[in-house]
């Protein structure tokens, strides 16, 4: 059987969850489900990819409170990872050089401001908020309204 026919019964049979062989008429089926689902994926990929933001922001950590910071993001509570995911906050990472903590994010929702509302709103992240913002310090020069100051992107490459 040559590889390419083997490849293929292998993926009809995880398809159908069986391990019969296919036929001219199913293979062909099968190219066009796959197809269709292969187009349907790109399109979504590419609307997702249309309106994401990344976001870059920038705190400083005081000294004292460096391993309690760690310490409470090294057990981060799960009602607060799933608010950010429901906040359409994807990609999220906190980095920390020099006294600074970095955060970066990916955000793939429609509305920014009422997502950060929402999650400000959150009993959970409210609670959360309490036990890591005493370990930060605002920069003096951050907007009015902002925690963490917001960066310029200034370079991006895929």
């Amino acid at each position: 059987m040559p590889p390419a026919v083997r490849l293929a019964n292998m993926a009809w049979a995880e398809y159908h969850g069986n391990t019969r062989l296919m036929t001219a008429k199913t293979l062909d089926n099968f190219e066009k489900a796959l197809s269709e689902k292969v187009k349907n994926n790109i399109k979504s990929q590419t609307k997702m990819e249309g309106k994401m933001k990344r976001y870059g922001k920038v705190i400083r950590v005081k000294p004292e409170k460096l391993e309690e910071y760690k310490r409470l993001h090294a057990n981060a509570w799960d009602e607060v990872l799933k608010m950010i995911k429901q906040c359409h906050i994807c990609n999220y990472s906190i980095f920390y050089k020099d006294g600074y903590l970095f955060s970066y994010y990916e955000y793939t929702g429609e509305n920014h401001d009422e997502e950060m509302k929402k999650m400000a709103a959150d009993p959970k992240t409210q609670e959360w908020w309490k036990l890591t913002d005493p370990c930060q310090e605002p920069l003096t020069t951050r907007k009015k309204g902002e925690w963490w100051a917001e960066m310029e992107e200034v370079f991006h490459t895929d």
